[in-house]
């Protein structure tokens, strides 16, 4: 079945892959913008879950999360920056969700939850850079 003619040009528009590539991003670039403004509670989030140096941990954190998020937005070496954050993800998931190890049943359905759509955001972050390449 052919993609309807008015579905085929929003999809084949750059503006649209800016947008979603913005979009999927944004937890991201406006977590390393939040960490930025507030250096105390990034580093007392990163000693919380026991990385040290916080300040070295802090300071990759917003790189990453702000330099990756821009080249996938920005489709410069999107493969790059969707690899960045897709391991960032991975590593910050299994750090702060470990749902495996929470007794309480309703706090596990909770964290699986989130453990989840953190997995699901690195699938997208695949298809960006995917999907960014061929632009390319």
């Amino acid at each position: 079945m052919n993609t309807p003619a008015p579905i085929a040009r929003l999809l084949g528009d750059n503006r649209f892959a800016v947008l979603a590539a913005t979009l999927l991003t944004l937890p991201y670039w406006t977590s390393g913008i939040a960490k930025l403004f507030d250096l105390g509670g990034a580093l007392g989030e990163a000693r919380h879950f026991g990385l040290e140096p916080a300040a070295l941990v802090v300071a990759l954190t917003i790189a990453v999360q702000i330099g990756g998020s821009l080249l996938v937005i920005l489709g410069r070496q999107a493969w790059l920056g969707a690899g960045a954050l897709g391991v960032f993800t991975a590593a910050a998931t299994l750090i702060a969700h470990p749902f495996w190890q929470v007794a309480d049943p309703m706090a596990r359905f909770h964290e699986r939850n989130t453990f989840l759509e953190h997995v699901g955001l690195i699938g997208g972050l695949m298809l960006a850079a995917i999907l960014r390449e061929r632009r390319a």
